[in-house]
C-alpha cells in the first residue's frame, strides 16, 4: 500500500514537472541560439527592456517601501477590521488584469476620479510611464504584502519582546529584529511579487497603452509581434524568461548571502574575566 502511494505521488509529480517544463522546453527548442542574440540586438527587445526594468524597479522599490512595514504591522497587530485590511491587500489576486486595468483608469485618468485633479495640475498619469509603473505596482502588491506578513507571522515572537523588554525602540527592533529573521521569507515574496510585475500584461495595456520605448514592456512586445514575426515574438519570450530565471536566482540567493555576511542581532556579552 505504501509502495503504491508513492508510486502515485512519484507520477503525480512527474506529470506536473512535465507540464510545467514542456512549453518552456519547446520555446527553447523553437528558437536557436543565432535568433536569440538576433532579438537581443533588435531595437524591440532593447526598448522594451528598458521600459520594463525602470518601471519594474521603480514599482518595486515602492512596493517594499509601503508593504515590508505595513506586513509587519499586520502580522504583530491585532486590531478592529484587520481581517477586511487583508482582504482588500488579497483583492487584486483575484481580479482579472483587465479589470485592474479598468480600474486604475477609472481613478487616475484624465477627467476621472483623481485624474482631473491631477490633470489641473499639470500632471497626466494615464498612458504613461507612470501608469506602467502604477499597474505593476498594483498587480505585485498582494503578492508581496502577503508573503511578507506571513513572514513576519513565522519569527519567534519571545525575540521580538526580549528586545523590547530590553528596551530598543519599535523602529530599532524592526530593522535589527524582525527584518534579519525575517529576511528569507521576504526574498521569497519579494522575488514571487517581482516575477509577477515583470509580466504584467491585462492591467498595463489598458492602462498605459502599448507605446514603443514609452510604455512598451516586454510582455507587450511579445503581444505586438506575435502577429508581425512570430520568431521574433518567441526570441523575446525565451529571453523574458532567462531574465526572469536570472532575477529570481538572484533575489532568493540574496537572503542567504545577507545572512552569511552580518552578525547576529543578538551578540553574546563581552565577558568580564580576566
Amino acid at each position: 500500500m505504501r509502495v503504491a502511494a508513492v508510486g502515485v505521488a512519484a507520477l503525480a509529480t512527474a506529470v506536473a514537472a512535465a507540464f510545467l517544463v514542456l512549453p518552456l522546453l519547446a520555446l527553447f527548442l523553437r528558437v536557436p541560439p543565432s535568433s536569440l542574440f538576433h532579438a537581443a540586438g533588435s531595437s524591440v527587445f532593447r526598448d522594451a527592456l528598458v521600459v520594463s526594468v525602470k518601471t519594474s524597479l521603480i514599482a518595486h522599490a515602492c512596493v517594499l517601501a509601503v508593504g515590508t512595514p505595513a506586513a509587519y504591522v499586520l502580522a504583530r497587530r491585532r486590531f478592529p477590521g484587520r481581517s477586511a485590511v487583508l482582504t482588500l491587500v488579497e483583492l487584486p489576486l483575484v481580479l482579472p488584469p483587465a479589470v485592474a486595468g479598468v480600474a486604475l483608469l477609472a481613478a487616475f485618468g484624465r477627467y476621472q476620479l483623481l485624474g482631473g485633479t491631477l490633470h489641473a495640475l499639470g500632471i497626466t498619469v494615464g498612458f504613461t510611464q507612470t501608469a506602467v509603473v502604477l499597474a505593476v505596482a498594483f498587480v505585485e502588491s498582494p503578492f508581496y504584502v502577503r508573503g511578507a506578513v506571513a513572514a513576519f507571522e513565522s519569527v519567534d515572537p519571545t525575540l521580538i519582546d526580549a528586545a523590547r523588554t530590553l528596551g530598543a525602540s519599535p523602529a530599532r527592533v524592526f530593522a535589527r529584529v524582525a527584518l534579519p529573521l525575517a529576511a528569507g521569507g521576504l526574498g521569497a515574496a519579494s522575488a514571487l511579487a517581482l516575477a509577477r510585475g515583470l509580466g504584467e500584461f491585462g492591467a498595463t495595456i489598458v492602462f498605459a497603452g502599448s507605446l514603443r520605448g514609452v510604455t512598451e514592456t516586454l510582455p507587450l512586445a511579445i503581444y505586438s509581434q506575435f502577429d508581425q514575426d512570430f520568431d521574433v515574438a518567441l526570441a523575446i519570450g525565451a529571453l523574458f524568461v532567462l531574465v526572469g530565471v536570472a532575477i529570481l536566482l538572484l533575489l532568493k540567493l540574496l537572503p542567504v548571502w545577507t545572512r552569511s555576511s552580518s552578525t547576529s542581532p543578538f551578540r553574546p556579552a563581552a565577558s568580564t574575566s580576566s
